[in-house]
């Protein structure tokens, strides 16, 4: 897999790692994205998105913020992002950026993770009925990854009506027949 929208960012990207290039961090490709770790921990991660270029922090729900740089992607509890449009931008909060860094580092060296909030989330209805008339169904939603499933049954249980969230897991049932996630092409 590689990186979404690598050609349009390729200038941010590269702005990007050089500034990250200062620190004391290996650069691996993971999930098709250059990912900057710290003794196997992942601290930042350089994603392209259609809109813009981010550095994400995969446990940036720790970091002070004072710049207000900092946005949370979805429903996600540690990890954050900064977004930039242009390498001009990049450059010019590069100071930031690296403060940011550095925070990251520190927590990642302390071993300071964002405790997991517990709890469950609910299995839709119309999800147990669809899993009672198809046990495959059922047996390949609880092969997924449990970050899978739960992206799944966030994007069935947003839904108000029954109508549509039965609509949602007919539409997705082949790509959890495949062991897809939600957002995941083939």
């Amino acid at each position: 897999m590689e990186m979404a929208y690598r050609e349009r960012w390729q200038s941010e990207t590269a702005e990007l790692r050089k500034v990250l290039s200062g620190f004391d961090l290996k650069e691996e490709c993971k999930w098709g994205k250059p990912c900057f770790t710290l003794e196997g921990q992942n601290v930042v991660i350089v994603q392209g998105f259609k809109e813009y270029c981010a550095l994400g922090f995969f446990q940036g729900a720790l970091l002070k913020d004072p710049e207000k740089q900092l946005v949370q992607l979805g429903r996600v509890q540690a990890a954050r992002v900064m977004k930039f449009t242009g390498s001009a931008e990049i450059k010019a909060k590069t100071a930031i950026i690296k403060a940011y860094v550095r925070e990251a580092i520190e927590a990642a060296q302390a071993g300071i993770k964002v405790e997991k909030k517990a709890g469950t989330i609910a299995t839709p209805d119309e999800l147990k009925d669809a899993f009672r008339k198809d046990p495959e169904f059922h047996r390949a939603f609880d092969a997924l990854t449990p970050g899978r499933q739960r992206g799944y049954l966030f994007h069935f249980g947003d839904a108000k009506r029954p109508e549509t969230r039965i609509a949602r897991i007919e539409k997705a049932m082949p790509a959890i027949l495949e062991g897809r996630g939600l957002l995941e092409r083939r």
